[in-house]
């Protein structure tokens, strides 16, 4: 009989811990149900201010093109690399994530719109409290336009400062790659290190780097751009 109660208690426990277990699973799934689509809608927001701080509009520009956005993603553009390429890259803790094409203007002739450039958005592995995750924009004549850290996770007071200290330096520069230097930047091409955080820094440096490495990529095997409004890039 003993044996008969025991069993009787842990289906029952069973039982308990199974019912609170699925309402806890529904009540979450309401819950996602309700926040899943103002979590997105801020995403894209923070991408979207991410990409017109890397990017941002100059008096050179053009107005834009009426039904288009401005930053042109995989849906108009598909970007491929070959593996080789994404090999260099991941052994310097870094991978590429979406490519956006920056229109300005609207080419009547050929009627197609005026591509100014790219954003790329760039994941560096190597911080020193995490992922590093920024967009680098660089228009058609080779410079950066800006940079725009969108995920940061470094030391408050040292590494966090980046979006301070060293994405300011970028922009206005027209270089083939940076490096750092912690005793002052003379050249074009060097950035001031933020003190006491190299790692944060080179992570940085590394990652903007190569998001220019991807745009110099892609002019260089324009065949390799596939697009949706007119099958290629229109530099």
């Amino acid at each position: 009989m003993q044996d008969k109660s025991n069993l009787r208690n842990m289906l029952k426990e069973a039982g308990i811990l199974f019912a609170i277990t699925l309402l806890a699973g529904l009540l979450l799934g309401v819950v996602y149900e309700f926040t899943k689509d103002p979590i997105r809608i801020q995403q894209e927001k923070a991408i979207q201010e991410a990409c017109e701080s890397a990017f941002p509009i100059t008096e050179n520009d053009g107005p834009g093109v009426d039904g288009y956005p401005r930053f042109l993603f995989d849906d108009y553009f598909e970007y491929t690399f070959d593996e080789a390429f994404l090999s260099e890259l991941a052994a310097d803790g870094l991978k590429i994530g979406t490519i956006y094409t920056v229109i300005d203007n609207f080419d009547p002739i050929k009627e197609l719109p005026v591509y100014c450039g790219h954003v790329v958005e760039v994941t560096s592995k190597n911080g020193y409290g995490g992922d590093i995750v920024l967009y680098v924009g660089v228009d058609f004549d080779g410079m950066v336009r800006g940079v725009s850290i969108l995920e940061l996770s470094e030391t408050a007071g040292l590494g966090m400062e980046a979006p301070k200290v060293l994405t300011p330096q970028f922009a206005g520069r027209n270089v083939e790659r940076f490096i750092y230097t912690k005793t002052g930047a003379q050249a074009e091409n060097e950035v001031d290190a933020i003190t006491s955080a190299t790692i944060t820094t080179s992570a940085v440096v590394n990652a903007v780097n190569g998001g220019l490495r991807a745009v110099q990529y892609i002019r260089g095997h324009s065949e390799q751009a596939v697009g949706l409004m007119g099958g290629g890039m229109n530099e």
